[in-house]
């Protein structure tokens, strides 16, 4: 069977992972890694006529909700996935070696653990010819996945059996395909690369981990490439081992008046303004975390907010509720009470206090505090020779380490500064500044050289 046509690469550019659509010839499609957010895996499928039959899941996902049980109740999906992974919802357990007939391709279980202790590569063959293999978080392109997501005390184990499962991969003809599950913009990848799709051939020229000399060095080179991940990793392997709770209902943004806001943030809960920088920055509930609506959007909402505390969200009548509610459903929460109708203006016509924080832009720097708030990879590629680096999931607990007085906080392009800046607002910090654009565009407007020191 040819897969040219027939091989379909779904990819959600927020959390940086492909899931994959393969159209068996028979109006039958097998799914592989699909998350929650289903939206993308059901229009290919109406658009081509395909019922999902099959639902393969590489590994316990720590970045998303897994969408194989919801296929299975929306599709009559069948469910595949580790033995070794324990989950406690239907499905078929597969281990080394096991294969399923798909109609006139097999798909073969490979044991390639590593990013996860339970992980499965799945090798698809047309008859003994290997067309390509799915391997989720092992080999992935330029790099292989991390594997300090299980807990520090495994993770150089990990690594180990990392670096034995992509040696087996590796010895697959060169012409295999490779589909990754984690990709560029990952949190799972160690480092990032640009191309979603590679070849086993392609890899062994250029991948420097799995061209490491030897297994200490290999472990040496990945361990050096983790850097931090979202809180809520911690938490969404458990959830995905069990099963994630089945979605009955679409969800829905309600709309809320300001009194009911009100009581929303007595009981605790958030405002998450989802609106681009320069509108929250013109007039903004105080207290209210900015978190403008773009790919990364829930990346960020998981990273700093409590999974299960209430969140009002603010946004501009040209953003669309679902771009807002599949992806915080994605990564498990579930608990957006809905939204403030009428937005700022009417939280402002009821007698609430809005407030505003200046946008300045690179070449206008002109506070003592320049706050980096970037992961530091990107910071050691080149930064503002004054600036101080905290990095954006870390913030929150370290706003008492900032000098007193004026601050400016920027990143790459200024979302994230955003986001920092609504979070030293809510930690009681004032005369703030968000700057537009990055570190690039600070040394075009002014002349002067990067740092690019650790």
């Amino acid at each position: 069977m040819d897969l040219h046509d027939g091989l379909i690469p779904l990819v959600d550019e927020g959390l940086g992972n492909s899931a994959y659509l393969i159209d068996l010839g028979d109006g039958r499609a097998l799914a592989v890694d699909p998350s929650l957010d289903l939206r993308a895996v059901d229009r290919t499928a109406a658009k081509r006529g395909l019922r999902i039959a099959y639902a393969a899941e590489t590994h316990l996902h720590a970045d998303f909700l897994s969408g194989a049980r919801q296929l299975s109740a929306d599709h009559d999906a069948h469910i595949l996935a580790s033995a070794a992974g324990n989950r406690e919802f239907g499905h078929t357990s597969l281990a080394d070696g096991d294969e399923v007939d798909l109609g006139g391709l097999t798909l073969r279980a490979l044991e390639t653990p590593g990013h996860t202790p339970e992980h499965l590569s799945y090798l698809i063959l047309d008859g003994t010819r290997e067309v390509g293999v799915f391997t989720g978080g092992s080999l992935i392109v330029g790099a292989a996945a991390r594997t300090d997501l299980v807990g520090s005390d495994r993770t150089e184990q990990l690594a180990r059996a990392q670096y034995r499962s992509l040696r087996r991969l590796a010895e697959l003809p060169d012409a295999t395909a490779v589909w990754p599950t984690h990709g560029a913009g990952s949190f799972c990848s160690a480092p990032p690369g640009s191309a979603r799709t590679s070849t086993i051939g392609a890899e062994k020229a250029a991948n420097a981990l799995l061209a490491a000399p030897g297994e200490d060095t290999f472990v040496t080179r990945l361990l050096a490439s983790l850097g931090s991940y979202p809180a809520y990793f911690d938490r969404l392997a458990e959830v995905n081992r069990r099963g994630p709770d089945l979605i009955t209902t679409p969800p829905t943004l309600v709309p809320l008046d300001p009194a009911r806001v009100r009581t929303v943030l007595a009981d605790g809960g958030y405002v998450v303004d989802v609106r681009p920088v320069a509108d929250y920055a013109a007039g903004h509930i105080p207290g209210s975390v900015s978190i403008p609506l773009r790919a990364q959007y829930a990346t960020w909402l998981g990273w700093l907010l409590p999974p299960d505390a209430p969140i009002v969200i603010v946004r501009d009548p040209g953003q669309e509720p679902d771009d807002i509610l599949w992806p915080a459903l994605n990564i498990g929460y579930a608990s957006i009470a809905g939204e403030l109708a009428g937005g700022v203006a009417a939280w402002a016509a009821d007698g609430g206090d809005i407030r505003a924080t200046r946008l300045v832009k690179p070449g206008g720097l002109d506070t003592p505090v320049v706050v980096d708030v970037r992961q530091h990879s990107e910071h050691d590629a080149g930064h503002l020779p004054s600036a101080e680096l905290i990095e954006l999931g870390d913030l929150a607990g370290h706003t008492a380490d900032l000098p007193n007085g004026p601050a400016t906080v920027m990143c790459g392009h200024g979302e994230r500064a955003a986001t920092a800046a609504s979070i030293l607002e809510r930690a009681g910090r004032t005369d703030l500044s968000i700057m537009v654009g990055g570190p690039n565009d600070w040394a075009t407007a002014t002349g002067r050289a990067l740092d690019t020191s650790g």
